[in-house]
This record gives structure tokens, sequence and C-alpha cells, in this order.
């Protein structure tokens, strides 16, 4: 009896071993001329000797005595594999490299873009079976991927990262918006850099941000600049110029745009921070364009930013910065000589100083790897929620953008959601842009009768230029500051950077500057904390207790 449950414990244990051997990921529809370099990952562990993947018309098997402790990469050609990946796969099941070993072919697997299948058998058991259209949509140059026993938690493209989300605490945080006083933070924290800054940043212009990362390259630090190779309307003579100007200086600059030789992993690199020692981090919504990063006293977009000063968080930014760096779309930029970008002619009187708090938790949100974190902030919502977006772009005419959908819902349930978009001409003068945003969000609001309301900026009372902001408020205590437009390209498709920080003083900041875009003319008619009175009390106070101590000791 022992000798046949022992042998049943055998069966079961073999069988619960050949259960967890699969397919964990494949690219049958890459970039490269006829698909050389597709390929797919098994992950298991355990003999490979009766392991056969097929499509049912070609198919391979390993080599006799093979193990698997983990995953094996098996690539169609290891010469193109290495060309896309820059790495080698473990095995090739066509014989194009002689240091990659090769699978054993019937007819060989070829895997179709539009529609196919991936059958994994263990002799005559089949394990596994995917099918595309039906288990996985196909698209050229994305990834499938299983994670946590679901197919593609997230469109991921070839070359783009894997990052997961991290929490960092107790991180001094400061506060600044644009116009009012980006610049001075901005060249403030360059002017402190001793050994090292990265940035990555999509559009960079300004005279003022580029003559202060040239003083700091002349005084020893390493300064690498990271920009989008191919933005919307292409770089621009200024930009152009400025990148003449630091290239000169001796300041690295690259840029991320896809050739013949190489595909970008995004479609935009959007982002737009910067890492300062490998102990602070700059993040922002505004390009650094004098539009973006103004000089003091001069108007630009209505933008927010913080300054976060944590190794462990500017950490994270730098890996990412060093991911993105290393891709092979990435080539150096040498710009030409020409006029630098001329200085705004709009005054602009500020409101708002930069300010800083400390003690904040704060989490990473990097699009595509999690900006999922977004709608998850938003559902957390109990009480409030205050949205600042240059717009909002709906997924089709009847689906609403996920985050808005998520907002809505909010308010539902009861939470108060305020919406305020961009009024400059190009935002309102179509025929479905943000002016019928507001609209429909107004008309759900009132069929329903639930806490919601929307509007366009008021931009001559604001005295903006115009809302560049991707900004939001939870419940007066969580803020979102990120280059993360609304609409299903940057959330999916970019390379976005931002961040969520729950600290009730930095998201009251926002709050602050979201009331005074609400309602120019309400926020200004408000008296303001008058500081002069209150350190007159203060002192009148002190002045008592003295005299009230000198008469106990008579």
């Amino acid at each position: 009896m022992r000798r046949v449950l022992l042998l049943f414990l055998c069966v079961a244990v073999v069988a619960h071993a050949g259960a967890i051997m699969q397919i964990i990921e494949f690219c049958p529809d890459p970039y490269l001329s006829n698909d050389m370099d597709e390929y797919l990952v098994l992950a298991g562990n355990g003999s490979l000797d009766d392991i056969t993947v097929s499509d049912n018309h070609g198919g391979f098997r390993f080599p006799p005595g093979r193990i698997i402790r983990g995953s094996l990469t098996i690539a169609r050609s290891a010469v193109a594999y290495r060309e896309s990946h820059g790495t080698s796969p473990d095995y090739e099941w066509l014989d194009y490299s002689p240091d990659v070993p090769n699978v054993i072919n019937g007819d060989p697997l070829r895997m179709a873009n539009a529609g196919d299948e991936l059958v994994l058998y263990d002799k005559n058991t089949v394990l596994q079976k995917i099918s595309w259209p039906e288990d996985v949509k196909p698209r050229e140059g994305q990834v499938h991927y299983l994670e946590n026993g679901t197919w593609d938690r997230r469109i991921l493209m070839l070359g783009q990262s894997r990052f997961n989300s991290d929490v960092f605490h107790n991180v001094s945080v400061t506060t600044f918006v644009s116009p009012d006083c980006s610049n001075e933070v901005f060249r403030d924290a360059i002017d402190r850099a001793t050994s090292t800054v990265m940035v990555n940043m999509y559009e960079f212009s300004s005279p003022s941000l580029g003559t202060s990362l040239i003083t700091a390259k002349k005084r020893g630090v390493d300064v690498q600049v990271l920009t989008e190779g191919g933005p919307v309307g292409g770089i621009s003579p200024a930009e152009k110029t400025l990148i003449w100007d630091m290239n000169r200086s001796g300041i690295s600059v690259v840029s991320m745009v896809s050739s013949k030789t190489a595909h970008a992993p995004y479609r935009y690199d959007h982002a737009k921070y910067v890492v300062i020692d490998n102990r602070s981090l700059l993040i922002t919504s505004e390009n650094f364009k004098n539009s973006g990063i103004p000089p003091e006293g001069m108007s630009g977009n209505r933008g927010w930013g913080v300054l976060l000063e944590d190794p462990g968080l500017a950490g994270y930014f730098s890996d990412v910065f060093a991911t993105d760096i290393s891709s092979r779309s990435v080539v150096p930029y040498s710009g030409t000589a020409g006029e630098a970008e001329p200085a705004p002619f709009q005054k602009y009187s500020p409101r708002f100083s930069p300010a800083r708090f400390e003690g904040a938790t704060v989490i990473p949100v990097i699009a595509p790897d999690t900006s999922n974190l977004i709608a998850d902030m938003i559902n957390s919502a109990g009480t409030s929620i205050e949205i600042e977006q240059a717009y909002i772009k709906n997924e089709t005419p009847y689906t609403l953008n996920p985050y808005l959908s998520s907002a809505i819902n909010a308010s539902r349930r009861g939470v108060h959601v305020r919406v305020l978009l961009d009024s400059y001409w190009y935002n309102v003068e179509g025929p479905n842009d943000n002016d019928e945003m507001a609209v429909l969000i107004n008309r759900i609001a009132a069929s329903e009768h639930i806490p919601l309301e929307a509007r366009c900026i008021d931009l001559p009372l604001s005295h903006v230029e115009k809302i560049h902001n991707k900004g939001v408020v939870i419940d007066d205590r969580t803020v979102l500051v990120s280059s993360i437009n609304w609409n299903s390209n940057s959330p999916e498709f970019n390379r976005e950077a931002g961040v969520i920080i729950d600290q009730p003083g930095v998201a009251r900041y926002f709050r602050d500057v979201f009331d005074d875009d609400w309602d120019p003319l309400g926020a200004r008619a408000r008296p303001g904390v008058d500081y002069i009175k209150i350190a007159m009390v203060v002192l009148v106070i002190a002045v008592l207790l003295v005299v009230y101590y000198r008469r106990q000791r008579r």
C-alpha cells in the first residue's frame, strides 16, 4: 500500500511540475523585416524532454536532457533577436547563430501576425493554448505577457520598461507653479548641483534654463540631457540653437527617435523631470520653454511642479533615465547655430511663491508602466476631487476617458468633483474639444443630480497664457503632478513621468492654485492671510509676557 501511495505521489508531483510550465511571453509581430526577431519565453522547472511548442502547423522540441530552471527565451533568429534586444536568446529555432543552441524543428514555427495560436504540450497533454485575436489582441510591436494569470495587463511594446510602483516616505517637498515661481526653483536647484544632473525633457528651448545647465557643466557637474527627437511639429529652431550651445559647452545631448535601424519604444518621450546629484528630483507638467518655465515676472502656462528631496526616490528616477537613455533608438543630437528663443513680452504679477513641506509620502507614476495608479488614486476619493487639465479626450464618441469616468463615478457616490479645462483658442475652436467636453460633463451632472461641475478657464482674468497642467487633488490630502495628458495615447504609449504625493500641506497648496484658476475674481476678492498682522499680534503677546514675567519677579 505504501508503494502504491508513493507511486501516486510521484505521479502527482510530475503532473504538477508539468502543469506549471507555461509560455509567459511572446511577440509574433516585431518591427524587423519578415519578423525574423519574433520570440517566445517559456517558464517552469524541470525536464524539457517531453515539452513541445507548436502552432498546429509547425513547432519544435528541445534537445534531450535539457532542463529549465526559471525561464528560457527561444527566438526565430538569434541574430535578429540580438539586433532588436541587444542580448542573445537561450535557443533559436532557425540556425542563424553558431553560439546559440538550436531547438529541434519539425516544420519551422512562424507566428502569423493577425491570427494564430501557440500550444504547449507535455507529451500528448496540452498544458496551455493561446490564440489571437481571441486571447490577446494583435498589434505590431506589442509584447504579449502573462502576469498573475492574466494576459496583457497593460499594452507593452518592444523595448519598453517594466517598472513596478514603489513608495517613498518622509520626503521633503518644495512646491511651485508656472508662471509664478517655476524658473527660480529650477535655477536654484541646478545651482546647488555638485556632481550629476540628468534631464529628460520633451521640448527644451529656454535660454535661462539652458544657461543654468551650461554653468553647472563649467563647474564640473556631469550633465546629461535626453529629449524627444520627433515632437509634434518637429524640433524647433530655438531648441536646435540651445542644443548647439549645450553641445559646445560639453553637455551630452541625445534624443529618442525611430530610425531604419531602431524603433523608438514610445510614441513620444513626453516626460519632464530632472534628477540632481541622485538626491533630488524636480518634476513638472511643463516643457522647458519660455511658455512653460517663463522668466520671473513674465506670463506663461499654468503648470504644477515639485522639487522632491529623497535619495531613494531620486534613485528610482535615475534608473528610469538610465533605462531610457540606453535604448538603441537614442542617438546624439548636435543642434544647429541660430537665434535663441525670444523672451516673453507679457508681464505677470506672481500670486504664488514656492513652499516647503516635510514628511510626504510619494509614489512615482511612470507611463505606460504604472499609469493605472491615476485611476486608483481617483477611485480612492472620499470627499473632493479637483482636476485641472490641458484637455480631456474620450476614448470614442460613446466611451468616456477612463480617468474622467472614474471621477464621474466618484461623484455618483457623493464626492464633489470639479473639472477645469484650458480655453486657449486651439482647445475650444474645434467641434469636439474642451468647451464641448465641459458641456458634456455638466449635462451628466444635471441629468443625474450629482455634485459634478466643469468649466473652461477664463484666461483674461487669470492672466496665464493657457492651462498646460495635468494635475489632480484628492480630498485636500493627495495630489498628482505629472506630464500625463488625459487621452488614449499618453498613458498607454508615451514615456511619461509623475508623482502622487500624500501630504495635506502640499495638497492644500495646489488646491489654492486650483481655486484661483477656477474663480479668479472670487479667489482674489477673498482676504488672504495677513502675515504682517499675525506677526504684530505675536510681538504684542511676547512683550506682554515679558512685562508679566518681570512683575512676578519683583
